[in-house]
């Protein structure tokens, strides 16, 4: 796996928001914890413009199917520092190499997203999530018993994680998926590197359960993979703090929120009062 070292020192430049587009900044507030991970969009359905159904067809040959066959093309498209719209386990996402500053950039400028609102990241694999975040206060087995799956575990970087620092400049802690799809989790095993992730949409319009849910915003991808429309609803992952030993907090319910506790009571978890 390639060391995010390569992009040291290089620093997120103000995001400019998009122009010529009204930006909704309504959050649903899921929590009294006080966390920048605790913000959540609420589910409606977005319409469909005549101008959009324009570049519908404008784009159409940047989108393809979720499936094996292109996963190389996804891998290539994230080392060379763009952006592209993935199903997960949950909702579609946008995505990009967590280590390339002006990938990461560029996702906050498609979203209208603030900067101060952090970004989670997809790995491939459990046994990836030490390059990035502290796991040893952890229970063996904890981890596997909640991934891969609808869960992002939020635990401290760590001096010796590998994530750049302009990765959400300003917080110790990091947000993790292992998601329960092969397409996703293949792409990041193949770009060698974690995904930053965050939901296809604009900032605080509803997720997305389908590519036509964010069919504005297809021209701002490289690609965009489709994967049907997505069962799960728009919850999204179930969001937790796992930094403090023995303890959990929930910062989102997301859509697995009662299996989630399930499993962190059976390792002996109790819930932060």
């Amino acid at each position: 796996m390639k060391a995010c070292a390569k992009a040291a020192g290089e620093r997120l430049p103000l995001v400019r928001p998009p122009t010529g587009r009204a930006l909704a900044r309504s959050f649903v507030k899921v929590s009294r914890l006080p966390s920048q991970w605790i913000k959540s969009q609420v589910s409606c359905s977005i319409g469909v413009s005549g101008n959009a159904a324009h570049r519908i067809e404008a784009t159409a040959e940047n989108i393809f199917p979720a499936t094996k066959d292109h996963v190389t093309k996804a891998t290539d498209a994230i080392n060379r520092g763009e952006v592209i719209a993935v199903p997960t386990d949950t909702i579609y996402g946008f995505a990009c190499d967590a280590c390339s500053a002006g990938a990461v950039n560029r996702i906050y400028e498609i979203k209208g997203r603030i900067q101060t609102r952090p970004l989670a990241i997809c790995v491939a694999d459990v046994s990836d999530i030490s390059r990035f975040a502290l796991v040893d206060h952890l229970p063996h087995g904890l981890l596997h018993s909640l991934l891969p799956g609808p869960v992002t575990v939020v635990l401290k970087r760590g001096e010796d994680s590998i994530l750049e620092r302009s990765l959400n400049p300003g917080l110790d802690s990091i947000g993790v998926r292992v998601p329960d799809l092969d397409f996703i989790r293949s792409i990041a095993r193949g770009a060698g590197s974690a995904l930053a992730l965050t939901s296809a949409n604009l900032s605080g319009r509803p997720s997305s359960v389908s590519i036509r849910d964010f069919e504005d915003l297809w021209p701002h991808c490289s690609y965009v993979f489709d994967g049907g429309i997505l069962p799960s609803g728009r919850a999204g992952s179930t969001i937790v703090d796992l930094i403090t030993p023995g303890v959990y907090k929930i910062l989102r319910d997301g859509s697995s929120r009662e299996e989630t506790t399930r499993v962190l009571g059976k390792f002996g978890f109790v819930e932060a009062s």
